[in-house]
């Protein structure tokens, strides 16, 4: 845990923010995979660990905005507990790490939440991502979970984001620890691939580096030659000579901070010459993003320069035609770059994702665009310091949309579908870094990873001296 003067600043701050009422955060509990003693490995609710911290399950906590008091709920844990899981600490002693000193057994909590109605106090509560939080709500509340999920406090969530948005200093560090192991993580991938190998030798030395150091990964490992499929899970596949492997990895810190990372690297350790052409527009798009980022700019005009780039690449190889402003305005580059350029990052890898995408990444001076590949931009709004994004430009060459768009002869003006047919096994590339805004400009957190071709070829190289 942080010092608790960090949570009882936080939860200080979000009190001026919601105006009055109680606000109700559930922790998370233990979610079994087959049957309830066989469980996933915990994860507590991410806005309950920015404010209270505590990181075991059957907890809840109640914020008395006008009382001004804060309150952890939960029981201490028996002697069969004790028996099969170890001792700890009493539950007064861990709210008061967090700098919550009143508590109160779990069977409390109706009683407490009974009488608010009961003196039409305003209940304020976040969106549930979990179908047994949001049936405890509802049994909480005394309302149907539809009317229970229509009733979430907008207040609650646009000062939570608030707060939450921009990280502060010890935050940053716990993405850079993430992100040292992380580095380790990306190493050990590309100084083991060959081909032979199969996807899975890859992930567990991957996911084994990260539970070596006692954490976790921060999303389930993406490792695939099948690079077109953005959240491939299968990794069944034999590495072969001549395909690309993309690895989209991080681990979480001690007190769950993210990382994403991702690289796209030659199973035989050098790229073939078309795989380079692609790979250097995709890189070159990246890193103008990068260099571009800083506060007072929209990420949506970050994404649209990169699209723009990327399509002037593309354009190059005879891919894409015409006018690259007319084509990009078009929406004709979806084709190749599909998804958004990135997201942010802290407690959670798509940070803040469940209180709702709009209100993390949009605001009342900028909308979701209903255009393909647009419409999946999960960052539009203005940067500002403090604010972490990981930025991941792709190309993809996804047979299905292809065909799709082909058939419907949609954009040719700005397509080469011809052309495209010679790239249709090619798959895809994407690379992935993790930035910070500062005052003044931006910065790649963690150590650098290989991502330049020549560093990426030399990296791969080594490991095969050995």
């Amino acid at each position: 845990m942080f010092d608790h003067k960090t949570y009882i600043q936080r939860r200080m701050l979000l009190k001026k923010s919601v105006k009055s009422g109680l606000i109700l955060f559930l922790g998370n509990e233990e979610s079994p995979m087959n049957y309830p003693a066989n469980t996933y490995p915990f994860r507590q609710d991410s806005s309950f660990l920015y404010f209270l911290g505590l990181d075991s399950p059957g907890l809840a906590a109640v914020v008395d905005v006008e009382a001004g008091t804060d309150t952890v709920l939960g029981d201490d844990i028996t002697l069969e507990d004790v028996i099969w899981m170890g001792e700890l600490p009493k539950l007064k002693d861990r709210a008061a790490a967090a700098g919550v000193f009143l508590t109160a057994p779990l069977s409390k909590l109706e009683e407490t939440i009974a009488e608010a109605k009961k003196q039409n106090r305003p209940i304020h509560y976040l969106p549930s991502y979990r179908a047994e939080t949001m049936t405890r709500l509802s049994g909480l509340l005394g309302t149907p979970p539809q009317e229970t999920k229509k009733n979430v406090s907008t207040e609650l969530i646009r000062a939570v984001v608030a707060q939450r948005a921009t990280k502060s200093e010890e935050e940053i560090a716990e993405m850079e620890k993430a992100l040292a192991v992380t580095h380790k993580m990306y190493l050990s991938a590309m100084t083991s691939v060959r081909p032979g190998l199969y996807e899975s030798d890859i992930v567990g030395a991957v996911d084994g580096i990260a539970l070596a150091q006692g954490l976790q990964t921060a999303f389930p490992t993406i490792l695939s030659m099948n690079v077109h499929i953005f959240h491939n899970p299968y990794h069944h596949n034999k590495l072969q000579k001549g395909r690309l492997l993309v690895i989209d990895s991080g681990a979480c810190s001690p007190l769950g901070y993210a990382s994403d990372i991702t690289r796209t690297i030659p199973v035989s350790g050098v790229f073939t010459q078309k795989q380079r052409e692609v790979y250097e527009i995709v890189l070159k798009g990246q890193l103008q993003a990068i260099a571009s980022m800083k506060p007072g700019i929209r990420h949506k005009d970050i994404h649209l320069a990169t699209a723009k780039t990327m399509a002037a690449g593309l354009k190059n190889l005879g891919l894409m035609k015409g006018d690259i402003e007319e084509a990009v305005a078009a929406g004709a580059h979806a084709l190749f770059f599909p998804h958004g350029l990135g997201h942010m990052i802290g407690l959670d890898v798509h940070d803040m994702e469940a209180l709702g995408e709009n209100y993390v990444g949009y605001d009342e001076t900028v909308s979701r665009s209903p255009q393909f590949g647009l419409a999946y931009l999960r960052m539009a709004r203005e940067l500002r310091p403090g604010f972490v994004l990981t930025v991941e430009p792709g190309i993809y060459f996804i047979p299905a949309l292809i065909d799709k768009w082909n058939s419907e002869k949609r954009l040719t003006a700005f397509i080469d579908y011809a052309k495209v047919e010679d790239y249709r096994d090619f798959t895809g590339i994407r690379i992935e870094d993790n930035v910070l805004i500062t005052k003044d400009g931006s910065r790649v957190l963690g150590r650098p990873i290989p991502k330049k071709v020549r560093d990426v070829e030399k990296t791969m190289a080594a490991a095969k001296r050995k």
